[in-house]
């Protein structure tokens, strides 16, 4: 069963600003492009039984990011150690981890033919070292396939092992290095896990710059859990205070009414603005709308860029 498996208790206040009835905009229609590449890559996916985030999770950009070549996979089984109130992952005590799984996705981006390859995974806060080396190893395996291979990872906040865990990353060649705050600091502690914490998710961001100052660092902040525009500047602040680079700003929806309600749906213009005060701040790249995640292909397409002007140390 998906965490929490009990209503969510939310303030009144939020209550009273978000309902059942609360519908979708007409901006939250997707057109299908779905293209010769993404036929083949679906082909693929089903034929060798591949597990995708892209797929599972049913985003919305799917079409757009497989047609240029680009998916996510999810590391370190299914079960998190974690219950954050807005994430469908299933929470609970995870199974041994799979010690072939980092060249068995190497082999699953060489069967799809990737050119940028995106790597999550739950949190395994059990493990001594939380998953670090896991992912880096699966970085690793992809990077001795083929060293042109773009690999971003997303990864936990390691808030036990900090600079050992991101240290542990850099080592394996990662092209970039991500870490979402998830939302504005006043909303952490509604909305995310209670071992989470917003400063350590910055420090985060702080220490990889500290130890590899090229390092391409990367965030994301959902909109419409109940964040006003203010706080949603000051928390772009913060991530540029630690040098964050590339920012994303999506709409959050609800996965089940046992998770966090929407509170609002966020006007494109509003995203827009957003965008242009991301840039105005110091990101490098802002991709921010609606449709927009943390894995978003327009930030990839940005990276991709910085690698062909030899922006990025290889």
């Amino acid at each position: 069963m998906p965490r929490p498996s009990k209503p969510l208790k939310v303030s009144a206040a939020v209550q009273q600003m978000a309902t059942s009835e609360l519908k979708k905009p007409d901006w939250f229609k997707v057109k299908l492009q779905e293209g010769d590449r993404y036929k083949k890559i679906e082909g693929l996916v089903t034929e060798h039984g591949l597990a995708t985030v892209c797929r599972e999770a049913r985003c919305p950009n799917i079409y757009e990011c497989w047609n240029s070549g680009t998916a996510t996979f999810m590391l370190m089984g299914e079960t998190c150690t974690r219950a954050c109130k807005f994430c469908h992952v299933k929470g609970g005590k995870p199974s041994a981890l799979d010690l072939l799984e980092p060249k068995k996705i190497a082999e699953s981006v060489k069967t799809l033919g990737l050119s940028y390859v995106v790597l999550t995974s739950v949190n395994r806060d059990e493990l001594a070292d939380e998953g670090a080396q896991h992912f880096a190893d699966t970085v690793s395996e992809i990077k001795k396939m083929n060293s042109n291979i773009l690999v971003e990872a997303l990864t936990p906040d390691f808030r036990r092992t900090r600079e050992l865990g991101i240290q542990t990353m850099l080592d394996s060649s990662v092209d970039v290095l991500a870490h979402n705050v998830e939302t504005v600091r006043r909303l952490v502690p509604s909305v995310r896990d209670g071992r989470c914490d917003h400063d350590v998710s910055l420090a985060y961001h702080s220490i990889s710059k500290k130890l590899k100052p090229s390092i391409i660092s990367k965030s994301s902040i959902m909109l419409g859990l109940g964040e006003t525009q203010d706080e949603v500047i000051e928390c772009m602040k913060e991530l540029r205070s630690v040098d964050v680079d590339i920012l994303t700003l999506g709409q959050y929806l609800q996965p089940t009414k046992n998770h966090y309600p929407v509170v609002r749906y966020v006007h494109p213009d509003e995203f827009k603005f957003l965008e242009l005060k991301g840039l105005e701040l110091g990101f490098k790249f802002v991709a921010a709308g609606p449709m927009v995640r943390s894995s978003y292909r327009a930030a990839e397409f940005f990276v991709e860029q910085m690698k062909v002007r030899k922006e990025i140390a290889l």
